[in-house]
């Protein structure tokens, strides 16, 4: 990609890192900064309600599974609440829910769990989800979201020791997190209080998860910003052809998944789900459950990922795309940046009439000038709506592994033998969690 300046210039900041040396050389401070807070302005009601409750087949159908407890403490499998439970010490206290992306299963974690395992300790209870496998995940966001809420909540009232919670997810998985964390959100502001009623930040408005203290979102490689657009969906290539008849195609191969990526779903007139979820409205407080959590990290591969661009994965503009790094950070090779991004004050995304007109162009004559005007409408929407929170984004290099095309299955060694070049983000991944914790443990004292 064309090298560009940062946007932080523009946008009147700073980025901070967590070691006074110039972050880019590869030396200390590897994890980067944290921030405890951020500050943005409220994010206004963008769309229409069209809140899609469960359809009891597909319900009965994931309760008949039962919970497949790929939930693992330090010491082996969790089983049950009632395991564990001679000494009290032992028990978790904070729930870290992995979320597989397209076409995948809890089996995807295998290596992931073993090494947090290890680096993590006994306070974590590690879950895979298991509610939304394979051709489950070609449902819709929103009902996979919804899916992974109840399994959420299902987990939490069967292990009362936990206080905390946490997700980690890859690719699409990423997309289910971010839709069910707005299902859990409950606020806990004081009703009429001055921060309620004023402008206040979403970072600043505290809220649980699932009943528990929200602390870390965690994504590897997954599409915030859909894959429409150039290089959005890399194995295209680019070629305006393809990118053109791709959006069409989708919903046939994958279902309603497909248009909601792709932002062709719903009538014209109302906003694609992707834009309603980088704000609060009638479908879901989606910016303030986000918010809620202490930190929230994005892991996205700069180049040789064939499934999710640069840019949707790190939600950027083209304008913010820069040279990466070449050189990994010491202890975490093919981690080669990490920056964080304070939060932009605006009054969040809106889905103006001239994005109405782009959109109904869009889905009945897809042309290529129509699709274009369409997709950068709502991707400047979109980036407005999420950027109103700060991000810690971690920039992952494998051009220098033997197999860099692995790229997106690498990030999080979907396999130990195949993708094992990934190692080092896992690492960078499970240190960056275990900072957080010693962190939160050091406040509450």
């Amino acid at each position: 990609m064309a090298s560009a300046p940062l946007i932080h210039a523009r946008c009147g900041y700073s980025p901070r890192f967590s070691s006074s040396s110039n972050r880019r050389n590869g030396g200390g401070g590897a994890l980067g900064s944290s921030p405890s807070s951020s500050s943005s302005s409220s994010s206004s009601s963008c769309c229409s309600s069209s809140y899609l409750a469960f359809s009891s087949g597909a319900y009965n159908c994931w309760r008949n599974q039962g919970l497949r407890a790929h939930a693992m403490t330090s010491q082996g499998n969790f089983a049950s609440s009632s395991r564990g439970v001679a000494s009290a010490e032992k028990k978790p206290d904070h729930l870290l829910v992995l979320v597989h992306g397209i076409l995948a299963s809890p089996s995807d974690w295998t290596y992931v769990e073993a090494e947090l395992r290890k680096r993590l300790g006994r306070s974590f209870l590690i879950y895979a989800s298991s509610c939304n496998t394979y051709t489950k995940t070609f449902a819709g966001i929103d009902g996979a979201g919804k899916r992974l809420a109840d399994e959420v909540m299902q987990v939490v009232q069967k292990t009362d020791s936990l206080k905390k919670i946490s997700f980690l997810a890859h690719s699409l998985g990423g997309l289910f997190a971010r839709y069910a964390i707005s299902v859990l959100y409950r606020p806990t502001d004081i009703p009429n209080s001055p921060l309620v009623n004023s402008k206040a930040t979403h970072s600043l408005r505290r809220g649980k998860i699932a009943g528990l203290e929200p602390i870390n979102f965690v994504t590897l490689a997954t599409p915030h910003l859909g894959v429409r657009g150039k290089k959005q969906l890399p194995f295209l290539l680019g070629v305006p052809l393809l990118e053109k008849l791709a959006a069409p195609i989708a919903p046939i191969v994958v279902g309603r998944t497909g248009s909601q990526l792709f932002l062709t779903d719903g009538k014209p007139e109302k906003p694609p789900l992707l834009l309603r979820m980088a704000s609060d409205c009638e479908d879901g407080n989606f910016v303030s459950a986000l918010g809620s959590f202490r930190s929230r990290i994005l892991y996205a591969n700069v180049s040789y990922d064939h499934m999710v661009g640069w840019r949707t994965s790190s939600i950027r503009r083209e304008t913010e795309i820069f040279k990466p790094p070449r050189r990994s950070l010491v202890g975490y090779k093919h981690v080669v940046d990490v920056e964080y991004c304070p939060p932009v004050s605006s009054d969040g995304p809106h889905f103006p009439p001239e994005a109405a007109k782009a959109k109904e162009a869009a889905q009945s004559k897809p042309n290529q000038q129509n699709t274009l005007e369409y997709h950068e409408i709502v991707e400047d929407e979109m980036i407005r709506g999420l950027q109103q929170l700060g991000w810690k984004k971690v920039d992952v290099s494998f051009h220098s592994a033997p197999w860099p095309f692995f790229a997106h299955n690498n990030i999080h060694v979907k396999n130990e033998w195949l993708h094992n070049a990934g190692a080092g983000v896992v690492a960078h991944v499970a240190d960056t969690l275990k900072q957080q914790e010693s962190s939160t443990l050091t406040a509450s004292l």
